[in-house]
């Protein structure tokens, strides 16, 4: 009898600290939040049925908690764009030029959704999607699948793996098609560059 209750107590004491180390999603908030600066290579691809093989592009990202996201694009052509809280703007001889159509409707919606992923924003995430997390804080996967009709019409799920950083996002479109963005190498700034920070003001 000792020993049965000897071992209860240490099963008892063994599932305590399991669930007192367990990771949740307001652990993965705000281990994404942590970095005012978080920047990188990316590599994307869009699978399309159509296609044999997927569309790749490639380029750097530079994502700034108080400013927004740089996204700029090196192959297959040059093409920077920004993202922030008025829109999409995107580079060209003059300068940046706000994208048409993108600060309301579903284009705010995509860039809403967009940096709710990004920066592991559960509150964000949760009115629009079932949340679904697995791991610990160096190896995590968060599962995305639609709560709306217009969404369910859009996405079937989308799958975030990461650790410190946002690693990899998987998103399977209804109609069949998917998108992959790896990014690989991340790494945190406590502030923006020179250069940086002028794109963030024009």
């Amino acid at each position: 009898m000792k020993t049965l209750l000897r071992n209860l107590l240490c099963a008892a004491l063994m599932l305590t600290h399991t669930l007192a180390q367990a990771f949740g999603l307001d652990d993965l908030s705000t281990q994404l939040a942590e970095s005012a600066v978080v920047k990188g290579p990316f590599i994307q691809e869009k699978h399309l049925r159509a296609l044999p093989q997927p569309l790749v592009s490639k380029g750097q990202f530079v994502l700034a908690r108080d400013h927004g996201l740089l996204w700029l694009l090196h192959t297959p052509l040059k093409q920077d764009y920004r993202l922030d809280a008025q829109g999409i703007a995107r580079r060209d001889a003059g300068g940046w030029q706000m994208l048409p159509g993108n600060s309301a409707g579903a284009g705010a919606e995509q860039n809403r959704l967009f940096f709710a992923v990004l920066q592991g924003d559960s509150s964000g995430l949760q009115r629009d999607f079932e949340l679904s997390l697995q791991g610990d804080a160096q190896h995590w996967q968060l599962r995305l699948t639609p709560r709306s009709l217009l969404l369910k019409q859009v996405f079937q799920q989308i799958d975030i793996d990461g650790g410190r950083f946002v690693e990899r996002i998987q998103m399977l479109e209804t109609q069949g098609d998917s998108t992959v963005l790896r990014m690989p190498s991340s790494s945190s700034a406590s502030h923006l560059s020179d250069t940086e920070r002028r794109d963030f003001a024009k």
